[in-house]
């Protein structure tokens, strides 16, 4: 290295014999005194040592030389000055090369080291050489370190002592000597010099390891070319590639201290390759637990198949992370879902497998499942093209014998499906821009606590997360944002589905799902869903909502928490059934409904916000719980804030157990629901049995069951206005509609009451 040669810069002062108005007495500054014209100084053209040189007269305690020219300091750049100085008569000085460090500005930089190590001269005649290295760095053998402050340096030379001597100075020598703190300063191990050809076609791994072996915690440098490798490497240093590699699918690079992707992107020259890359070394290597992107973004023009990436494994279930970056869905027909349409047969007593498909071989695993009798985002999980059958994530509800059935693969930019199991994996701060044209992430077959985090989900074509097995046993979906590429259409229109649960166990909290068709569906049990904003709404007048959340077991067991239900409801059903109608199992059971806040915006004023929907006939509700929410209703007013949706079967009202309705706030809502519901009676004329009509307000439809209190306020007085202290007995299940209560009175009588009825019977 040498600037004068890269970079074209002369650095060599002009010589004395050119004329001294550009060496200053002074500091070298524009300005300052020359030595043109000087009495102390004159130029001697033919000395025996020198030739041309300078003749001095040392007159001040500090005679300085300087030249008025700047002298570029240049960051990693080392300059060597140099003079050669003689003694001619009078008293002997001594000698040091000398300088102006300046900044940008021109000002100086009086706190760096601006002088180098002194020379006396001893003896007339007698050359003596000074010299000084000055740069930026602090290496061994630079005399002047000026760090990166400085922008240039005026070089010259001082003469300190006594005066009176008279000096001979031969020409003043600046040179770069760069290339000897080369090795030191850059640190750098180039592959080439082991052995690596970079041709595209010779196999370099051996060059790469000899490099990597003898680097010693200094960078390797892989420069221009197309290095070959022909088998996996590792390598344990870091790496900068200025050329590109070339490796098969199956072979593994992975990079101990630059993992992460713009460095395989710098190793692969393309950004899907490399990331491919990076996730299979990530998968095959234990040194590391995250693939960093970095913040770059990847352009996709088609989905990326995850397991085949990595080839050799299909099952993974130790800790792995893909964090910080971008996928970013480009227009392609290769997003184009895969559509075939096969007509085949069920059975329910086989109620996960499909039979008798003649073209199954068409038929794509993680396919859309739908035709008569099938619930909603039914996937395959399998495909047995030689059995023509295939196996469901879910049973069907009422599908004929034999039907024809559509099957319809959606592409996703991440897909997992070819992972038997995969398990605590984890997508963090991850954003997903799929512009309408690609879905995001589709799940493992099985595996558990695939845990997305902090990621961002714009407009994902038709799905958000899908699962085709149990894969999404124990999903985690925290602090994300899903925004739908329908959300421009009527809430009614809308088909696109932000993520689907067919295991139990997930975790679905302060994430914010806006305008999808459908947020999600949950099969399964134990799901925890707190601390969301899902919102379906549309711009509509006294429109239609649909559902946000579905649970589609019926036993579900969750809790859905601290929510803001937003335009759309929360549905119950059992779609994912064989045999829908009630028999032996639990029936809709367990759910938790608590510290909500539902809101509508000029919705039709039959929507409900809570719906249960029972897909066949005799299910009931037990310990149920819908307590201290916040229901709220503008622009139009709700009839009521829950229902039953009988398209199919309607509730067993004499088994509801344990169900609570209460501490609910309502605004908007023309009739509140509540179990147990105290009201106010008023008999004004004497009778002996009281008919209370409780209906409006038990909720889900459901019968008059139990009355748990009766409190008389005043007096019960008879027709001779005397004082009745008896208490009724009290008949539940009354009216053709079983929804009235009565009280009967051992005596006709009249006064007020307070009665507590509820919908359901203890346990």
């Amino acid at each position: 290295m040498n600037i004068a040669i890269t970079e074209g810069l002369d650095l060599m002062p002009p010589a004395f014999v050119d004329g001294l108005a550009v060496w200053s007495s002074e500091d070298g500054t524009p300005g300052t005194a020359s030595y043109d014209g000087a009495a102390n100084a004159a130029i001697v053209p033919a000395d025996q040592d020198f030739g041309g040189c300078l003749e001095l007269l040392k007159t001040q305690s500090i005679q300085k030389l300087r030249w008025k020219g700047q002298t570029p300091l240049i960051p990693g750049v080392y300059l060597r000055i140099r003079a050669r100085v003689k003694a001619v008569s009078g008293v002997f000085p001594s000698v040091r090369i000398a300088a102006f460090a300046a900044d940008a500005g021109g000002a100086n930089l009086a706190t760096l080291p601006q002088v180098g190590t002194a020379t006396t001269l001893t003896t007339y005649g007698d050359i003596v050489e000074v010299s000084a290295i000055v740069g930026t760095g602090n290496r061994s053998g630079v005399d002047m370190v000026w760090g990166m402050k400085a922008a240039y340096g005026h070089f010259g030379l001082d003469l300190a002592g006594g005066s009176g001597g008279i000096v001979r100075i031969d020409d003043l020598v600046i040179e770069d000597i760069t290339s000897a703190f080369l090795r030191d300063m850059l640190d750098l191990v180039d592959v080439r010099d082991y052995g690596a050809l970079g041709d595209g076609a010779t196999d370099d791994r051996a060059a790469f390891l000899a490099a990597d072996a003898a680097a010693g915690g200094r960078t390797l440098v892989v420069p221009e070319g197309v290095f070959f490798l022909g088998a996996s490497l590792t390598l344990q240093s870091k790496v900068r590639f200025n050329g590109t590699l070339q490796m098969a699918d199956a072979t593994r690079l992975i990079l101990v201290r630059n993992f992460d992707l713009p460095t395989y992107i710098d190793a692969f020259g393309d950004e899907v390759l490399a990331f491919r890359k990076g996730f299979q070394a990530l998968m095959n290597y234990a040194d590391h637990d995250a693939f960093d992107m970095k913040g770059r973004r990847v352009e996709i023009d088609g989905p990326i198949d995850m397991q085949a990436a990595v080839a050799d494994v299909d099952v993974f279930e130790i800790p792995r992370t893909i964090r910080n970056g971008q996928f970013y869905a480009l227009e392609s027909p290769n997003w184009e879902p895969e559509v075939v349409a096969s007509t085949g047969s069920y059975n329910p007593n086989n109620n996960r497998q499909l039979t008798g498909l003649s073209n199954a071989a068409q038929i794509r695993p993680g396919s859309l499942v739908t035709g008569q009798g099938v619930g909603r985002e039914v996937y395959v999980k399998e495909v047995n093209v030689s059995a023509g059958t295939l196996t469901l994530s879910q049973p069907l509800y009422a599908p004929n014998t034999t039907q024809s059935y559509t099957f319809t693969r959606f592409k996703y930019a991440l897909d997992f499906h070819g992972f038997a199991r995969l398990s605590v994996f984890t997508l963090q701060n991850v954003e997903f821009q799929m512009r309408k044209i690609a879905s995001a992430v589709m799940l493992a077959r099985d595996g558990n606590n695939f845990m997305v985090k902090d990621c961002y989900f714009n407009r994902p074509a038709d799905r958000g997360i899908t699962s085709t097995g149990r894969g999404c046993q124990d999903l985690h979906i925290d602090r994300c944002q899903f925004s739908s590429p329908d959300q421009g259409e009527a809430a009614v229109a809308r088909t696109s589905v932000g993520f689907n649960v067919n295991a139990n166990d997930a975790k679905i909290r302060d994430s914010r799902f806006q305008r999808f068709g459908l947020t999600g569906i949950l099969h399964g049990g134990n799901h925890l869903i707190v601390g969301n904003h899902l919102f379906q709404g549309d711009d509509l007048p006294s429109s239609a909502r649909t559902p946000g959340l579905v649970f589609s077991y019926p036993p579900t067991g969750s809790v859905v928490t601290a929510n803001y239900v937003d335009n759309c409801s929360i549905e119950w059903t059992n779609e994912h059934d064989s045999d829908p109608d009630f028999g032996s199992e639990y029936s809709f059971n367990g759910l938790t409904i608590t510290g909500n806040v539902f809101l509508a915006i000029d919705a039709i004023n039959s929507f409900r916000f809570i719906v249960i929907k029972p897909y066949g006939a005799g299910h009931s509700v037990s310990q149920m719980h819908v307590n201290q929410n916040v229901f709220k209703s503008v622009q139009g007013t709700l009839d009521r804030v829950e229902g039953v949706d009988t398209s199919f079967a309607g509730l067993n009202a004499w088994a509801c157990r344990n169900l609570t309705f209460e501490r609910n706030t309502f605004l908007g809502v023309a009739q509140p629901a509540s179990s147990p519901v105290t009201l106010e009676f008023q008999q004004n004329s004497n009778q002996t049995s009281w008919t209370l009509d409780v209906s409006a307000y038990l909720p889900f439809d459901g019968n008059a069951r139990t009355v748990s209190a009766v409190v008389a306020e005043g007096d019960i007085v008879n027709a001779a206005n005397g004082l009745v202290s008896a208490m009724p007995s009290v008949k539940v299940n009354q009216g053709a509609a079983y929804k009235y209560v009565q009280l009967v009175w051992p005596q006709a009588c009249r006064g007020t009451v307070h009665v507590t009825a509820r919908v359901d019977r203890p346990l």
